[in-house]
């Protein structure tokens, strides 16, 4: 385990990034390390580089003080790559390579790690139950409490996915000590949808499509409809797991075309179908039962291509 203490001790320019495409675990463990750091270390020129959250993670203390790395050409003293590889930092890889010393923390089993020092656990629920694991409770306040459980009920389903395990339980247990008003966070940050997000949704279930005898539903968006729409990536979050809900189906997948024409895939599995290993025949990964990718295919290449990993296991 990173001593966090001792690395930061004597660290004045310090760095904090996840991946691009932040979800809610992302967003939740870089800024509750990022509000940490700057409570910790009030001397110290602290920057939170991300790209830009949906508005439903608003409520988070600080959030508007992220940062676009393009726009910064510091050299860091500590760069903490956070719930990924440094692949997938996007701009803030460069800041990264360049810092003095890097600490990369991450739950994806998909990493072998990327920084002088390493926090990889596949076993836990997410990245913020890790940077929980590292911090000195003594300085964990509200406001951290509150990033560091919106991560963790995002990467968890609100506790009901398979990676929460006792201690997840027992984290959450302290965070909600806190007093923050978490069945609110709950509903505006992972329930609740705007009108053209249940529009999207309610489109893609519509024209879905089984595959393997019933076992994969497969739905996708196509970079016109987004367009049509004005939709972001962050408006189809949750499609895929009611793709995976539908009876009988052991896989969702979830396909959505990007502004460079790659597919962007997620695969969410029910019990048995391991889809990190599947997308990592894709240069992709993530964890036993959710997943991703992005493969420079056409939709009908990309879903023949995944369908055959799949019915491999199936």
């Amino acid at each position: 385990m990173v001593n966090l203490s001792k690395e930061l001790e004597n660290a004045k320019t310090i760095g904090i990034s996840g991946h691009i495409r932040p979800d809610g675990d992302c967003i939740g463990s870089v800024m509750g390390l990022f509000l940490y750091i700057k409570k910790t270390k009030p001397d110290a020129s602290v920057h939170v580089f991300l790209e830009e959250p949906a508005d439903i993670f608003s409520c988070i203390k600080d959030i508007d003080e992220i940062e676009d790395a393009k726009d910064c050409h510091e050299d860091f003293d500590i760069f903490f790559c956070l719930d990924c590889d440094k692949t997938r930092l996007g701009e803030a890889e460069r800041l990264f390579d360049s810092a003095r010393t890097t600490i990369n923390i991450d739950h994806h089993v998909s990493n072998p790690g990327c920084g002088d020092y390493n926090y990889i656990v596949p076993k836990a629920s997410s990245a913020s139950e890790l940077v929980y694991d590292l911090l000195d409770k003594e300085y964990v306040d509200r406001d951290i409490a509150m990033a560091l459980y919106i991560g963790i009920i995002h990467d968890t389903g609100v506790m009901q996915y398979s990676n929460t395990s006792p201690k997840t339980v027992r984290i959450v247990a302290d965070l909600l000590e806190f007093g923050f008003d978490f069945p609110r966070l709950i509903d505006e940050t992972f329930y609740e949808k705007t009108y053209m997000q249940t529009q999207i949704a309610a489109q893609v279930l519509s024209e879905c499509k089984l595959f393997c005898d019933g076992k994969v539903a497969f739905g996708n968006v196509t970079k016109e409809t987004m367009e049509a729409f004005g939709a972001k990536s962050h408006d189809l979050d949750g499609i895929v797991n009611q793709l995976r809900l539908i009876k009988g189906v052991e896989v969702g997948m979830f396909m959505y075309e990007l502004p460079t024409g790659e597919q962007k895939v997620s695969l969410r599995s029910r019990s048995y179908v391991n889809v990190a290993k599947v997308c990592e025949t894709f240069k992709g990964g993530g964890h036993v039962r959710a997943a991703g990718c992005t493969v420079s295919m056409d939709v009908d290449t990309a879903l023949s291509s995944i369908l055959k990993c799949i019915e491999e296991q199936i």
